[in-house]
């Protein structure tokens, strides 16, 4: 899927550009570049936390404390580019399929596009960022083509870019998140049984709120969904336990401090319950849709970061599961610990996603 909405108007070849996503506890930019025809190599990363409730939800609720970590992750890359891909979550864009006649002109289209947009979007269309996308010929109709339509609020994606302004960031390109999802799925589709063609395979994002669901049918994107669990509950459990701060809880998560008895007392029962409500999500995509079944469970985000969580998630589910790592198949900069990079890649998979989209308008 290649539907964004475009801030700058891109030279005939695209200047590097930083994939930079940021989430609910951290900020994350990634650099990607090519390394032969086809190839490409992850040159640098940084993932850096975020104060707590800066970002709610996916709405920046204290834009200087963004800046700051903005500026400090880009300090920490110790890269010269400063252009950058970002994203809109899912929620915060309204997107519609339409059918148009397909012998339509482009001025006779964007014209159309913006009558039929005019229908299903309830905003004036002023206050609304716009873009679509030809998908290709409808199947039921030869003579029409299926057109996606993409609209954001203004102010949402004007918020955005005066983040990245205040970093001293431009922004280029203005993504959708679970596209981003699918241009680093797409690096890793090889992975699967007949390149995913002809699979249902189920992109488990595990976000700190919210795991975000998102299916594809034949590697097209047929359900998105939002299921209400996600990787702070492991920090509430461990502060409960060990009488400690969601925040400390995070510190001695990630640099190992945490009680010998953290294992079998916290990290074990979580893993199970989150195991336990994604199959919860993939049981009412099964009985909700006119797919009767899911043949591969990809976890993905900063909650599949635990170790052996894909093991759990498969005995559950009965479903063969993996961990994304969109970068197995690129080569690494001279500054990367290539283990590091493996254990980070689930959380940076919409980073890696946006950071591709450089390439696609060569």
């Amino acid at each position: 899927m290649k539907l964004e909405f475009n801030l700058d108007v891109f030279a005939a070849k695209s200047p590097p550009m930083l994939g930079l996503d940021i989430g609910t506890t951290s900020v994350k930019f990634v650099e990607i570049s090519e390394a032969g025809k086809g190839q490409y190599r992850v040159e640098r990363y940084v993932i850096e936390p975020l104060p707590k409730d800066a970002v709610k939800e996916g709405d920046v609720v204290n834009a200087e404390q963004v800046a700051e970590a903005l500026q400090e992750a880009w300090r920490q890359m110790g890269t010269r580019v400063k252009n950058v891909v970002m994203a809109l979550p899912a929620s915060a864009v309204i997107t519609k399929k339409i059918l148009l006649p397909a012998n339509l002109s482009g001025i006779e289209l964007e014209t159309q596009v913006e009558s039929e947009a005019n229908q299903v979007i309830p905003f004036p269309l002023d206050e609304v960022n716009l873009d679509f996308q030809i998908l290709g010929p409808s199947p039921g109709s030869p003579n029409d083509v299926e057109v996606l339509l993409a609209a954001a609020r203004k102010e949402k994606v004007e918020d955005r870019v005066a983040l990245a302004e205040a970093a001293g960031l431009k922004a280029l390109v203005m993504d959708v998140e679970s596209y981003a999802t699918l241009s680093a799925y797409e690096r890793m589709a090889s992975l699967l049984p007949n390149g995913g063609a002809e699979q249902t395979v189920a992109i488990c994002d595990i976000g700190a709120n919210a795991i975000h669901i998102n299916v594809l049918s034949d590697n097209e994107s047929v359900y998105l969904r939002e299921h209400g669990f996600g990787g702070s509950q492991l920090n509430y459990e461990i502060s409960r336990r060990y009488g400690m701060t969601t925040e400390e809880a995070e510190t001695a998560k990630r640099k190992g401090t945490l009680p010998e008895t953290y294992e079998m007392e916290v990290l074990r029962p979580y893993s199970e319950t989150l195991a336990m409500e994604i199959g919860r999500a993939l049981q009412l995509f099964t009985t909700s849709t006119q797919y009767h079944k899911v043949d591969h469970v990809l976890l993905a985000g900063g909650g599949a970061i635990i170790p052996g969580i894909d093991e759990v998630v498969s005995a559950r589910v009965s479903i063969p599961t993996i961990v994304a790592n969109p970068f197995s198949s690129m080569s690494v900069g001279a500054k990367i610990r290539p283990q590091q990079l493996a254990n980070d890649a689930p959380a940076l998979f919409v980073a890696c996603g946006l950071a591709m989209r450089r390439f696609d308008q060569q």
